[in-house]
């Protein structure tokens, strides 16, 4: 199988997450909300996993937390080498419920987007969206209050906070957020 994973769970400096020669990034399906197990599960088998993580705010009963959450609902992303892994046993492992598959073989992420998102890591394990943000550039709230709201970003400043505009019953109230409570609107 891959290479043994250290015993941290954190990324360490995303140096084991490097591609070795003749490895890809694959997409597996996890089952629902066992994103945590499959992770476990991976490692515990041997294999390299990445399941990128945000801050979100959830409103439930009229309250808000904040909470981390999978960047990608019900997936994973782990490195095989085809020639090289028994990549038909990430199938079989707890929480998965099967990798992307083309014809009969599974298919490669496309090159540059788990990297950029490894590299987008911090060593909390958070990633950060908001590296390419630039000013009159429509974002997405992550947390607070305004999750989710649409708005425009205006100023950034020197301790990492942003003003974004948000259009609010007719007319644009201003706001100050903390610069990774915002991320570009797909």
């Amino acid at each position: 199988m891959g290479h043994i994973p250290s015993s941290k769970s954190t990324i360490d400096g995303s140096q084991r997450l490097h591609l070795g020669p003749g490895e890809r990034w694959f997409a597996a399906r996890t089952l629902p909300y066992r994103e945590n197990s499959a992770q476990f599960n991976l490692h515990r088998m041997g294999f390299r996993s990445f399941f990128p993580t945000v801050r979100r705010t959830v409103r439930h009963a009229r309250k808000l937390r904040n909470v981390l959450a999978p960047l990608f609902p019900g997936y994973a992303f782990v490195i095989l080498d085809l020639s090289r892994d028994r990549w038909r046993s990430v199938n079989g492992s707890i929480g998965v419920a099967s990798l992307i598959m083309g014809a009969e073989r599974p298919i490669p992420v496309p090159c540059g987007i788990v990297e950029a998102l490894v590299i987008a890591t911090e060593a909390s394990g958070l990633v950060r969206l908001d590296s390419d943000l630039e000013i009159g550039q429509t974002v997405r709230i992550l947390s607070g209050p305004f999750a989710e709201a649409l708005c425009r970003l205006v100023h950034f400043d020197v301790r990492g906070r942003v003003r974004v505009l948000l259009e609010f019953m007719g007319s644009e109230v201003s706001a100050r957020l903390d610069r990774s409570c915002v991320a570009p609107a797909a």
